[in-house]
């Protein structure tokens, strides 16, 4: 499809930008009255004046209604038609090396499940957190939800977000949890995919067992939605259908969900945020080069649609009559490893949104949340540059949104490029299509994208070896046609490219004709990690990030005509990066060594922003 280019406007123009319009002069102030002719100078006494106002963050008020969202356990377990093993196991601890079950004839006992957790070897296994409970929480003190001073520059729009627009923070299990092999966990890709000398995902912040604490300081701040993910192994250890469920993993998922509620706020879940199972790599060459993606997910597995399926069920029966919003996938391009595993995505996502709506009768969202840093031509004008940013873009989301929201058949860009691709059928594409309620877009940045040397076509007859711009085959850049960074850059990848990310939200829409949610969106301020904790605190370059980023997203909505459901900041708190804690995404300090954590700036300012705008979602 091509996006033709509107230089007058950004509403029906997908890659119109201001950046390229030839024009001189200074910035035009017609919100601005003339000032007088002179100034009129006067000597009068000195005085010191205050200039700070103490303001405290609002709180989330107690729940006085309760909304349900699909049968309870035991009503959906009767629709289902099933019965469900349930059971317990132990504890893998660190150095443990010897199996001392007796069970060995068991394929489910502890002796089985300890096996697994010897046999995926972990590296330097020696860490253990300070918690091995739940931890009771405390209140937040008035002191440390007193708003920070404010940025000079600030937004003055005068749009409001609408009443059912679902602001909230995010985390995903495998990056803040911990305890990974405690209370019945199995193994994940997680604990194998991070090199040796990389710090790894077994403590992090031991949210497992501070997961009350962190909810109170959420609803301290204001708010209202609650995004995480819930590990795969530790609902079902031995992951396939018909395996024992994890009677510890569902009481503790219950009472996050209960406390959550209890809190007056919501929670969103994600069924898998790349954690796995180590299950369906045990047997796999993990050194492999993927054809798509940068990880090996374990998504082209034979058994993966049907486990995962059997899986997305057991979480719905027990938890869907709280959840009101669900992402079946995480980014799964980036684990996708092939195209068998882009397709096996499609298939499972769309019969568990079947099995949800149409089974279940449930009557919350269910969608997904895909990565792209938007594509944007280096020249506007230039057909090529167009051409290929078209290409980037549709291979990124199309091969999710065509068939799960159109009832269309892949990109033909991912047909010709990716070995083994083959087209949908006419009943896949009627079975496939419109099994979204929302497209889910985590929108961290942009890239500027020009066709790569030798063109698209010679580069797509390669692959990841031979060619390293394959299979995109499309040259990425973080500077603009006159040499400009495309915003400012912060430790990692991201820049701060909010007009780009309103483009973003019309490219998804007007594209896929779902609400777009923003799943994550976040920003590492460089080198956090190094200064001292009151100069992490004050963030006023995510504070930009943010405040910026929603005001283009008001825009997109007020000015554009885009239905954007939500928006999610990532991350609530500085996490695990997958082998990294020095890029902080979070708008919450953590004391790695007391696990303490203390509120950003840029919390309170993000939270002040869209409560000043209504757009917290009480009426929900």
């Amino acid at each position: 499809m091509r996006l033709h280019l509107v230089l007058a406007g950004i509403v029906t123009g997908v890659y119109a930008q201001e950046l390229y319009i030839s024009t001189t002069g200074f910035t035009a102030r017609p919100q601005c009255t003339a000032p007088p002719a002179t100034p009129s100078y006067r000597f009068d006494e000195f005085y010191y004046s205050q200039s700070e106002t103490v303001r405290y963050a609002t709180s989330i008020p107690s729940p006085t209604t309760t909304h349900t969202f699909a049968p309870g356990y035991d009503e959906a377990l009767e629709i289902w038609g099933t019965s469900l093993l349930t059971t317990t196991w132990g504890n893998w601890l660190p150095n443990q090396t010897v199996i001392t079950a007796t069970d060995t004839d068991d394929k489910y006992g502890q002796a089985a499940w300890s096996s697994q957790w010897q046999a995926a070897s972990l590296v330097n296994y020696t860490s253990v957190g300070l918690y091995t409970t739940t931890v009771s929480p405390t209140p937040i003190p008035s002191s440390e939800l007193v708003l920070p001073p404010r940025d000079y520059f600030s937004p003055t729009d005068c749009y409001n977000f609408p009443e059912d627009f679902l602001f909230g923070v995010a985390a995903s299990a495998a990056q803040i949890e911990g305890a990974i092999a405690l209370e019945g966990r199995a193994p994940t890709n997680q604990e194998k995919l991070i090199s040796d000398d990389s710090p790894k995902n077994y403590v992090t912040n031991e949210n497992y067992f501070l997961y009350k604490q962190d909810i109170q300081r959420l609803a301290a701040m204001g708010v209202k939605y609650y995004s995480f993910s819930i590990p795969w192994t530790r609902i079902l250890p031995f992951t396939v259908p018909g395996s024992p469920i994890n009677e510890e993993g569902i009481k503790h998922y219950n009472d996050l969900i209960n406390y959550i509620l209890d809190a007056g706020m919501q929670p969103v879940v994600t069924l898998l945020h790349f954690d796995s199972p180590l299950y369906f790599l045990r047997d796999s060459n993990q050194s492999a080069t993927p054809d798509i993606g940068y990880s090996n997910g374990g998504y082209w597995h034979p058994e993966f649609v049907d486990s995962f399926v059997n899986y997305g069920k057991i979480l719905f029966t027990h938890f869907g009559d709280r959840v009101p919003v669900w992402h079946t996938f995480n980014e799964p391009l980036l684990y996708a490893f092939n195209f068998t595993g882009i397709y096996n995505v499609v298939k499972a996502h769309a019969e568990l949104y079947h099995y949800y709506h149409e089974v279940l009768g449930g009557k919350g969202k269910v969608g997904f949340k895909l990565n792209n840093n938007f594509g944007v031509p280096k020249n506007p004008e230039n057909t090529t540059d167009i051409d290929a940013a078209d290409r980037f873009n549709e291979m990124q989301l199309g091969g999710f949104g065509n068939p799960l929201c159109l009832g269309e058949q892949y990109p033909e860009s991912l047909l010709k490029t990716l070995p083994g691709a083959e087209p949908l059928t006419d009943e896949e594409l009627v079975y496939f299509a419109n099994t979204t309620d929302f497209f889910g877009i985590d929108p961290y940045t942009a890239t500027v994208v020009s066709p790569p040397p030798g063109g698209i076509e010679a580069c797509s007859r390669q692959n990841m070896s031979t060619n390293a711009l394959y299979p995109y085959c499309v040259t990425q850049e973080t500077t603009n046609i006159y040499g400009w960074n495309i915003g400012y850059r912060s430790h990692s990848y991201v820049y701060i490219t909010p007009t780009y990310l309103r483009s973003y939200l019309n490219y998804v829409y007007k594209t896929f004709h779902k609400p777009v949610l923003i799943g994550e969106f976040g920003f590492p301020v460089h080198d956090e990690s190094s200064r001292d904790l009151t100069d992490q605190l004050f963030d006023s370059p995510r504070s930009t990030y943010y405040l910026s980023y929603l005001s283009e997203t008001l825009k997109a909505i007020w000015e554009d005509g885009v239905h954007v459901a939500g928006a999610f900041a990532w991350s609530f708190m500085d996490n695990w990066e997958f082998g990294d804690y020095e890029s902080q995404f979070g708008i919450q300090v953590v004391n790695r060594t007391s696990q303490e954590r203390f509120f950003k700036k840029s919390f309170f300012d993000m939270v002040d922003f869209v409560g000043a705008r209504k757009g917290l979602g009480y009426s929900r």
